[in-house]
């Protein structure tokens, strides 16, 4: 099969993965509305063609939170990316740094952050949930930076775990259920059977070990059931960030209002995101919502954006609409559950390679002067189609 696409790699994980693990990485909330929006809302935004421009030298370099990148891109925090393929954080992370983007490790992550921080060279980003065990939450945030994260992104939008219907489906949750479904599912795969029984790395490795009543898949469950803090308030960033004392990243934040009072909390960025479309559905997509934050608080925090980025041209796109930088989860999680680590490495040449052609074919050669004035169609035009 030649790969040329993320398309191509989400076909080949599909076949390699558990239906389980693959669809939850693959889904959204209730009728997936805003997970669909997410992607489709990218084709309403047209780009201008312009000829007979000097395109040598081009360059994608690029920073955000004035860190150095190779182009725009982050990896976004996706849990249980250990269950697309055996230490699969460890594999992203080392990929990622290897690329020269930013790695970003979830609370809900397979591999710990230790691990994580064992296998690589430079640092990662470390994003957080805040939980009601407010002492764990010190602890992870001690733990992160005993790992030398260089930067901590504080997730504002799961209050509440809103209900994705492939995973009840398929029986996933802590412990799986188990019955005759979920076993072929297991069954078909024996590739990745395989290879999960290569690695000690099963559960959550930022939890276990690291609270003194989780001992198994059971407990687990039962302690993570009641630990999303749904009193969450804008005085918790602000004790995040006292604790943290380092570079802070919001994300979650897709209304002009909250844009304003993030940025008024002194964080250094907020990531415009509906969470992969896996939280309120029937919101805006995340590009559909971004023009407005920009306009409200693009002066004063750095903007940033994830959902629905699946090419290079996406990326182009939320560039031109005013985020400095963007994350993607499913694609890089495509190509690690297709290929492992070579497949984020892969991912991540697509993307970089169709920025690349579209930025020349736009008339721009320097990622950092992308704006407005490439685009066709207005960002409220944008809006009002969403």
């Amino acid at each position: 099969m030649k790969i040329l696409e993320i398309n191509d790699l989400k076909e080949l994980a599909q076949k390699r993965v558990p239906k389980m693990f693959f669809e939850y990485a693959d889904s959204g909330a209730f009728t997936e509305s805003t997970y669909r929006a997410n992607e489709s809302d990218f084709e309403k935004i047209k780009l201008r063609q312009r000829v007979a421009v000097d395109l040598s030298n081009r360059s994608l370099k690029t920073k955000m939170i004035g860190q150095e990148l190779a182009m725009p891109v982050a990896i976004a925090p996706t849990g249980s990316t250990g269950m697309q393929y055996p230490d699969g954080e460890i594999l992203a992370a080392q990929a990622s740094e290897e690329f020269g983007v930013p790695y970003t490790l979830s609370t809900m992550s397979i591999c710990s952050i230790e691990d994580v921080a064992a296998a690589t060279k430079k640092p990662f980003w470390f994003q957080l949930y805040v939980m009601n065990d407010r002492d764990f939450n010190i602890r992870l945030i001690e733990r992160a930076k005993a790992a030398g994260c260089s930067a901590l992104v504080l997730t504002l939008d799961l209050q509440i775990l809103s209900q994705r219907h492939k995973d009840l489906r398929n029986g996933l949750r802590a412990p799986p259920e188990i019955n005759l479904d979920t076993f072929w599912q297991f069954a078909t795969r024996p590739g990745w059977c395989m290879r999960m029984m290569g690695t000690k790395r099963h559960q959550f490795g930022n939890i276990f070990g690291h609270v003194s009543d989780v001992t198994d898949l059971a407990s687990l469950g039962e302690w993570a059931d009641t630990q999303f803090d749904e009193t969450l308030s804008w005085k918790d960033v602000e004790w995040i960030k006292e604790q943290w004392g380092g570079p802070l990243i919001l994300k979650g934040v897709l209304d002009a209002e909250d844009a304003i009072m993030a940025a008024k909390t002194g964080a250094d960025a907020i990531i415009v995101s509906n969470h992969g479309g896996r939280q309120l559905d029937g919101a805006l997509s995340s590009i559909a919502a971004l023009p407005s934050i920009v306009d409200a608080v693009g002066s004063e925090i750095e903007v940033h954006m994830d959902g629905g980025i699946r090419t290079g041209i996406d990326v182009f796109r939320a560039k031109a609409l005013g985020a400095q930088g963007v994350y993607i989860g499913r694609p890089y999680l495509y190509g690690l559950g297709a290929l492992g680590k070579p497949g984020v490495t892969k991912a991540l040449e697509i993307i970089q390679n169709e920025l690349d052609i579209t930025m020349a074919l736009t008339g721009e050669n320097d990622i950092n002067n992308v704006g407005a004035h490439n685009i066709v169609r207005s960002a409220a035009l944008l809006t009002s189609q969403a």
